[in-house]
C-alpha cells in the first residue's frame, strides 16, 4: 500500500457517493411534483426507511424528480472523483465542493457532510504532514501505523451496520432503535478520526523511510560509499 490516506478517501468516499445516489433514487420516483419546503424526505412513507425517518434531506430545487437527478448526477461524480481522482491537485477541495452541492440537491444530510470532511482529509495526499510530523513521537506513529488496518476495518463494518445494517434490521426484524443509531454514529466518527490519524502515519513512516533508503547502500550510509 502506497498511501493509506488515499485508500481511505477512496474507499470511503465511494461509500458516500453510493448512499448519495440512494437518496436521489428515492427523490425521483416520487415524480414531478414540487417539494413542501427545503427539508424533503427521500423516501417518505417507505416501510423499508422507516428505521431511518424517511432519510430527510434538502433541496434548494422547486421539483422532486429534478432534485433527485442531480443528487445522482453530483453523488455519482463524487464517487469517480474519489476512486480516480482525488489525488490530483485540489482533488479534495472538488470533493468539497461536490458535497455541499449535494447536500443542496437532495443528496441527504448526513451524506455531504460526512463527505466534506473525507475531502478535507483528500487535501492531505501526498502532503509532507509537517505539523503530523512534529507532534507524533516516533513510537506512536509506529502504534498508529499497526492500528491502521484495524480502524479502517472497524469503520467499514460501522458504516455497513447503519447502512444498510439498519434498514434491515428495522424491515425484516423491527428493530427501531434510537440508542443503536446513536451509537453506531458514534462509532463512525470515532473510528474515522483514529482512521484519519492512524493513516497519517502510515503514510509518514514510509515517507521517512523512502527518504532514508537513498542514504543506505549495502547497510552503509552514502558517505562511507563515496569516501
Amino acid at each position: 500500500m502506497r498511501n493509506a490516506t488515499r485508500v481511505m478517501v477512496s474507499t470511503f468516499g465511494a461509500l458516500v457517493g453510493l448512499i448519495g445516489i440512494e437518496h436521489g433514487i428515492g427523490e425521483t420516483l416520487q415524480g414531478n411534483v414540487a417539494p413542501d419546503g427545503w427539508m424533503i424526505l427521500s423516501w417518505p412513507g417507505s416501510p423499508l426507511f422507516h428505521v431511518l425517518g424517511g432519510e430527510p434531506a434538502m433541496t434548494i430545487i422547486p421539483n422532486l424528480l429534478v432534485t433527485g437527478i442531480l443528487a445522482i448526477l453530483f453523488s455519482l461524480i463524487y464517487l469517480v472523483w474519489a476512486i480516480l481522482f482525488v489525488q490530483r491537485k485540489n482533488g479534495g477541495l472538488v470533493l468539497m465542493t461536490l458535497s455541499f452541492v449535494m447536500l443542496l440537491a437532495g443528496g441527504g444530510i448526513f451524506p455531504p457532510i460526512l463527505g466534506i470532511i473525507i475531502g478535507a482529509v483528500g487535501t492531505r495526499i501526498n502532503a509532507p504532514l509537517i505539523w503530523w510530523r512534529a507532534h507524533l513521537s516516533v513510537g506512536s506513529r509506529r502504534f498508529l501505523e499497526k492500528l491502521w488496518p484495524w480502524s479502517f476495518s472497524a469503520y467499514l463494518i460501522a458504516s455497513l451496520l447503519m447502512f444498510p445494517g439498519l434498514i434491515i434490521l428495522g424491515y425484516f426484524f423491527g428493530v427501531n432503535n434510537p440508542t443503536l443509531i446513536l451509537i453506531l454514529l458514534l462509532c463512525m466518527f470515532g473510528f474515522l478520526f483514529s482512521t484519519v490519524m492512524a493513516g497519517f502515519a502510515y503514510d509518514i513512516q514510509r515517507q521517512t523511510g523512502s527518504h532514508q533508503a537513498p542514504s543506505m547502500m549495502s547497510g552503509r550510509p552514502v558517505s562511507q560509499v563515496n569516501s
